[in-house]
């Protein structure tokens, strides 16, 4: 009897025992995954090696194409800074958001996904530029840098107070990134932290130990580096201009002693400079003081000054790009070497795209495929295999959805975007055959002016409006560098048919008008009048 129960006993504890090792194993196939967004400031596509450029090498950031996906055809809605991430947190178009251009409000009191993962017990976090006022929702921790932020000794304002931090900005973001992830968040709980750079955003100071980076390099220009804009006025009259509108000081680092080099944003510069320790100083100025006095000997002129100037700005471009990718190294590291990766998605992205020399430019804004482009990387163990390609139109508009949508939470009904995951992971190849931009902010700089258009797979079809009415088709197959304006070729009128009547489409579908155009335009100008 006592020997029956004693193998009963056992049998039964065999059975908890494996029970408990199922249930142990369902748990973990179900837990929500944690989620690390990374997102960078205008960062081209071009200027991240897994694209295939050779212009730079990215190996952090193309662990992340290796491991995962990589989208070739990811865009934004509105291709500049604070838009693009209002769109970016809400899932809806910038007309729907409110936050229209770089000047407007934007409302946290609205809905965006942080919200809801929150609501649904991840912890959360937001770390590094934003550029929208106000204290952040949805974030149980926040530590952002005010507007566009600064590369030395950087102002962060962490849960709602400023304070200052020593050093350079991408190496200190990524040191409060790591912090939270190590020693702030709760461990039993789920998380999201967003995790956003300054670089390479404008004006391009590098790290220390990147200032002799691609030293002995000179970058060939773009084939239409030297673009004429013929049969596309509104591209003739944009201020982005390397040659005609970088400033020598502001943008290029020649702020001389002697103060002979007079620029329109030469104080601008020196403020940044003042930012500086005077180790930093030291080390600034032993490495560009040369720069800058054998540019004064060979003042050079013409398109020799315009292939100096793109040479310098390459330069200091892609070394700031350099740490954003050392960072995204010791995150993915961490995530590694405590047992996260498994169970953490990694989205790496750019506010928007940017432009390298394409059509003699540098800066974003124009819906032509250099700013209108991202790039979009994604690994998830669980459910993306290695090396996965993207082909088809994604946007930022569809961050939010997917995010939802991985962490098992009904995507609300107004959200305008929608979720890449069956698209990304292959069980599904259904996805839109158009997407749809908007563009807001002129006047103001760089004189871009105010546009909307469409976009399918071959095609692009672009309105420029209030002081111009100009229309512009591309045929992207033939003309991917956009240097032929099609639009009243007759051997594409019936494609110039076809894509109006997709842009009437998206228009309809987001709920777009020239009616709230002209509502915007009051609400921006009435905006800068009370800036001024």
């Amino acid at each position: 009897m006592v020997k029956k129960k004693l193998i009963s006993l056992g049998f039964l504890m065999i059975v908890v025992f494996l029970n408990g090792c199922k249930s142990k194993e369902e748990a973990k196939k179900s837990s929500k995954p944690n989620i690390v967004f990374i997102m960078t400031d205008d960062h081209a596509f071009q200027a991240i090696s897994a694209y295939g450029h050779g212009l730079n090498n990215t190996p952090n950031i193309d662990r992340i194409a290796h491991e995962g996906a990589i989208f070739n055809k990811g865009y934004v809605t509105n291709s500049i800074c604070a838009p693009s991430r209002a769109v970016m947190l809400t899932g809806k178009h910038s007309f729907v958001n409110g936050k229209i251009d770089n000047i407007s409000a934007f409302n946290w009191d609205q809905d965006n996904f942080a919200k809801s993962l929150q609501k649904s017990g991840y912890q959360t976090a937001l770390v590094g530029k934003i550029h929208m006022d106000g204290l952040p929702q949805g974030f149980d921790y926040s530590c952002v840098l005010p507007g566009q932020g600064e590369y030395y000794s950087p102002d962060f304002i962490e849960n709602g107070e400023k304070k200052n931090i020593p050093g350079y900005v991408t190496s200190i973001t990524t040191d409060i990134a790591l912090n939270w992830l190590k020693n702030k968040r709760e461990k039993d709980k789920p998380f999201l932290l967003l995790y956003h750079q300054k670089a390479p955003h404008r004006t391009w100071m590098p790290e220390e130990k990147y200032f002799t980076l691609f030293e002995d390099k000179t970058f060939a220009p773009p084939a239409n580096f030297f673009d004429d804009y013929e049969g596309r006025p509104a591209a003739a009259t944009q201020e982005m201009s390397i040659f005609k509108d970088m400033d020598l000081v502001y943008d290029l680092k020649m702020l001389d002693k002697e103060g002979d080099i007079k620029t329109k944003y030469r104080e601008m510069f020196q403020r940044k400079y003042d930012r500086m320790t005077n180790e930093q100083k030291a080390a600034w100025d032993a490495y560009y003081d040369p720069i800058i006095a054998d540019f004064k000997a060979k003042n050079p002129q013409g398109k020799d000054l315009a292939l100096w100037k793109y040479n310098r700005y390459m330069h200091d471009y892609f070394r700031t790009v350099q740490s954003v990718d050392d960072g995204v190294g010791q995150v993915l590291d961490y995530l590694k070497e405590n047992g996260l990766e498994e169970n953490t998605i990694v989205v790496y992205t750019s506010d928007q795209g940017f432009y390298l020399g394409e059509h003699g430019w540098f800066d974003k804004r124009f819906m032509y495929e250099e700013s209108f482009r991202t790039p979009i990387l994604v690994k998830y163990p669980k459910e993306i295999k290695p090396r996965t390609v993207i082909d088809e139109l994604v946007q930022n508009l569809d961050f939010a959805p997917t995010l939802l949508d991985y962490a098992g939470i009904e995507i609300p009904k107004d959200v305008q975007g929608e979720s890449f995951r069956k698209l990304v992971n292959g069980t599904s190849s259904e996805w839109r055959d158009a997407i749809y931009y908007t563009f807001y902010e002129f006047p103001g700089e760089h004189k871009v002016k105010r546009h909307y258009g469409v976009r399918t797979d071959r095609y692009k079809l672009i309105h420029f409006y209030y002081d111009i009415d100009q229309w512009e088709l591309y045929d992207l197959e033939k003309d991917p560098s956009e240097m032929k304006n099609v639009y009243n070729d007759p051997s594409y009128a019936d494609v110039k048919t076809n894509m109006h009547q997709q842009l009437e489409n998206m228009r309809t579908k987001y709920g777009d008008s020239d009616a709230l155009n002209q509502t915007h335009l009051s609400r921006v100008l009435k905006g800068k009048a009370n800036n001024h």
